[in-house]
């Protein structure tokens, strides 16, 4: 007697995702308040720099480098974080990296002068370079389906908010504590998030990885001569030797970079991202985005603060409108990159944001800011809102998917450097401003805003493809 045949097993084409984890929420509610720290510490040192200069006896160039080497070690090893994410495991880089950010804001507090003020500040970006990338890891591989494009709208939310949120919340804690607390109220939170979050993250295998440590070394090493440069020029002239060699070191160490990650195994960044257009498009993009953003956060609290004699918190609440404005720049972005394209909207948004610092270029010191600074502000960061999600969503979309995660390490070290390099450069122009309290050397500053923002705008119509993104499962920028 013969029995039918079993019908044959057929092995799925894709092994269906692992259950979920009852605890992603709480634990994407945990990294999302971690990640929230370091994007609030971008500017929530901007309101505070006139109360540090005064206890600390600082100059011009110290407060601009107490802004810019958060940025710096950030955006300059963060995509080594991401290297040793995959190397370490996700879970204990992000543990590190939150310890020692917690720590190094401690520091920070309780600095008597610039080198532990500084070397705290270093510190920081060191731990945020190693959690930030680990986190969104951890995000993308504990979520699947619709629930991770969820999580990563969540995750997504964070970059806006939390910026803007900085300059608020600095100016209530400058102004109530004192300025130490911007960085005090670090610890707290970072001890019980460290203290919850294990219990939380499952362990995972970590996968064997090169560290291009060279790399990292020398593009930051590269930036910050850069910056060093541009600040040192406010003092010395552009044409000074303080000014001159640091530049020219600059290009010496970014050519190195460029041969070390041609001839590597494992490079920290495939320079072969950059011939894909909309990897150009999107790290242009965002450096000029953030430059100007992050440029308005630093001129705007020492105009108000030096030359109008605003204090903190009036100063913090001015930006609530920046903060809402940018948001709804965003919003409006998203949809018309979905509409009209990406190049119509980039162009608008850098239009606008130069329109915006049109009135800033005819600041005084008896006008009325309400007037004048705060409507400029608003339509620039509505513009700049817009142009933010141009920058992510050219990058991400338009690239192949398997690509998304690389082009997302590019655009996020181009918004931190993007953010150093503004200020530097803000700082220098406005320096009559920053240390005397005159008006003048403000609306140098915001000119020069205004005419970067319309030459982007220019520029976009060459660098920016056409067409409108298609979505992408990748991984998102802050």
């Amino acid at each position: 007697m013969t029995h039918p045949a079993s019908p044959a097993h057929h092995p799925p084409a894709h092994p269906a995702p692992p259950p979920p984890d009852p605890r992603r929420w709480a634990a994407l509610a945990l990294i999302c308040v971690a990640q929230f720290m370091l994007i609030l510490d971008v500017t929530v040192i901007n309101v505070a720099l006139p109360d540090m200069a005064a206890d600390l006896d600082l100059g011009r160039t110290t407060l601009t480098w107490a802004v810019t080497a958060y940025t710096l070690c950030f955006g300059g090893l963060m995509l080594l974080g991401g290297r040793l994410a995959d190397a370490l495991g996700a879970r204990r880089t992000l543990l590190t990296g939150l310890a020692v950010f917690t720590a190094a804001s401690l520091v920070t507090g309780l600095a008597q002068g610039a080198p532990a003020l500084l070397g705290g500040r270093i510190a920081q970006g060191v731990g945020a370079a190693l959690l930030s990338p680990a986190a969104l890891s951890l995000v993308t591989t504990t979520f699947h389906g619709a629930e991770r494009t969820k999580a990563l709208g969540v995750w997504a939310t964070l970059g806006g908010s939390g910026a803007a949120a900085g300059v608020l919340l600095g100016g209530a804690l400058t102004e109530g504590p004192g300025w130490r607390w911007v960085f005090y109220v670090n610890v707290p939170v970072g001890l019980a998030v460290l203290a919850a979050l294990p219990a939380l993250l499952p362990a995972r295998a970590a996968r064997p990885a090169r560290l291009d440590l060279p790399g990292a070394l020398l593009v930051t090493a590269g930036t910050a001569a850069l910056i060093y440069g541009l600040v040192e020029a406010g003092d010395s002239g552009w044409s000074g030797p303080g000014a001159l060699l640091p530049l020219l070191a600059a290009v010496v160490l970014y050519g190195l970079f460029g041969t070390v990650e041609r001839a590597s195994r494992a490079p920290l960044m495939d320079l072969r991202m950059f011939t894909r257009r909309p990897v150009q498009a999107g790290a242009f993009l965002m450096l000029v985005a953030t430059a100007l953003l992050i440029a308005f956060f630093f001129l705007g609290s020492m105009y108000l603060q030096h030359a109008r004699g605003l204090g903190p918190l009036e100063t913090g609440l001015l930006f609530l409108p920046v903060a809402v404005a940018t948001g709804l720049g965003a919003h409006l972005g998203s949809r018309l990159v979905g509409t009209l394209g990406s190049r119509p909207t980039a162009v608008a948004g850098l239009l606008l944001a130069a329109a915006g610092c049109a009135p800033l270029t005819r600041l005084s010191d008896t006008g009325n800011v309400y007037a004048v600074l705060l409507p400029g502000f608003a339509v620039a960061s509505l513009g700049i809102g817009a142009v933010f999600v141009t920058a992510t969503t050219t990058a991400l979309a338009m690239v192949d998917h398997h690509e998304a995660g690389l082009a997302s390490g590019v655009v996020n070290t181009f918004h931190e450097v993007g953010g150093s390099i503004g200020v530097a450069v803000v700082s220098t122009v406005a320096a009559t401003g920053i240390e005397g309290g005159a008006a003048d050397g403000f609306t140098d500053a915001f000119t020069l805003c205004a005419v970067t923002a319309a030459v982007g705008a220019a520029l976009s119509l060459a660098v920016v493809p056409e067409g409108r993104p298609r979505p992408t499962g990748g991984p998102h920028v802050h």
